[in-house]
């Protein structure tokens, strides 16, 4: 993937960077297993700053911080202190104190009740534990405006205290389920989740360039959240940051980081759990955390956006089957883009997007920093940038 490659990507990048409904400034890149073979940056960090955006600014990576919890999570699985079929209680008492909410009263109050099952940490995994977000359903949003319920993006423990959305275990929604997971993670481990990640995922990887609070260099390359309003026009929003020192490493949507650190992490994955300086997962652990772990009663879904200035309406590949694993969506079809069926990503609420291929060998990320979710200038030009890495490596496969 040399010169093609490059003038193609390089053209996304320049194109989704111009004109009226343009975004700030991206970073993207492409790995194959070795090494990244694409880097590429446009636009600014900032709209109207004057400091270009470059391949080493710092992005609030969001729900891409997923899958790093998930693999702290294999690991423990890996050295047999964690059963993820265990109640997740056992684990973290707080979460046993959950109730199933059935609906609000006459007078506006929660209707809640016990939980048929216990919440296991692999309905966490897999986003069945009937946790959700209040921009996803409108139920935790009527919590959040009536009765207070803080936002997820407060990093504190009393976000975490929702009630369950269904009995654990009775249909698949995307929600707080991996900031519980990390919870699990730091009982087992007597640690703080960065500091266990750094340890046992960022060390042997390579990766500095990431972490729950900024330091002084990060800082200074942090690329500022955009609003895009209704006439499609950007506002900055500089104070858009979580707690720079959050109460909870929340390990569903905490991380900060650098693009060229994420590859680092997906390169472990086409790698078979290896990385530069030491191994982080089992080669069986990452071919069986890579599977849909869904049941036939659990179907992912389209995400609807109940707080508009935070999401779209959105889904990946709209008609295609989905499933989910540990802890990523799994495209079960062919994909228009090329991806293959059984190959892994995700994405994150500013508009960061990613793949996985374990079959072909290369993955690629597309960071953006604009809200809501699902914007279409930064999604579109992210699905021709995946299309243009299958578009050439189709073309150097048929040389």
């Amino acid at each position: 993937m040399g010169s093609n490659l490059k003038s193609a990507c390089d053209g996304i990048l320049q194109k989704v960077v111009t004109g009226k409904d343009r975004v700030p400034g991206v970073v993207a890149m492409i790995t194959d297993r070795s090494a990244n073979i694409y880097e590429g940056s446009a636009g600014e960090r900032s709209l109207g700053g004057r400091q270009a955006i470059t391949t080493d600014t710092v992005f609030a990576i969001f729900s891409t911080t997923k899958a790093i919890t998930g693999t702290a999570v294999l690991q423990c699985v890996e050295e047999g202190r964690l059963d993820l079929d265990a109640p997740a209680k056992n684990y973290v008492p707080d979460i046993g104190k959950l109730e199933v909410l059935d609906g609000f009263d006459a007078k506006g109050n929660p209707k809640l009740r016990a939980p048929k099952r216990d919440v296991t940490t692999r309905m966490l995994m897999l986003h069945t534990a009937g946790l959700g977000y209040d921009f996803f359903n409108a139920n935790y949003l009527r919590l959040a405006q009536e009765r207070g319920q803080p936002s997820v993006v407060t990093c504190s423990k009393a976000s975490l205290m929702t009630p369950l959305l269904f009995d654990p275990g009775d249909k698949w929604e995307y929600g707080s389920n991996i900031d519980w997971a990390g919870q699990v993670v730091e009982s087992i481990r007597g640690n703080r989740l960065g500091e266990v990640m750094r340890e046992r995922i960022f060390t042997p990887l390579g990766m500095e360039d990431i972490a729950f609070s900024l330091n002084p260099s990060m800082r200074a390359r942090l690329a500022t959240i955009h609003q895009r309003e209704a006439d499609g026009s950007l506002t900055p929003l500089p104070d858009m940051q979580l707690p720079p020192d959050p109460e909870v490493h929340m390990g569903g949507h905490g991380l900060y980081g650098s693009i060229g650190e994420y590859m680092k992490f997906i390169r472990m994955w086409l790698n078979d759990g290896a990385g530069p300086h030491g191994r982080v997962l089992k080669k069986e652990t990452v071919e069986s955390a890579v599977r849909n772990g869904l049941q036939a009663h659990q179907t992912v879904t389209m995400l609807p956006g109940v707080i508009p200035t935070l999401s779209n309406d959105a889904e990946f590949f709209p008609g295609l089957k989905k499933s989910w694993c540990f802890t990523f969506m799994v495209n079960d079809e062919d994909a228009p883009t090329g991806r293959p069926a059984g190959a892994i990503g995700w994405a994150g609420l500013a508009n960061t997007f990613y793949w996985i291929d374990r079959k072909n060998g290369f993955g690629g990320y597309w960071a953006t920093q604009i809200l809501p979710f699902g914007d279409p200038t930064s999604f579109g030009g992210y699905l021709e940038f995946e299309t243009a890495a299958y578009a050439t490596s189709e073309a150097r496969a048929a040389a």
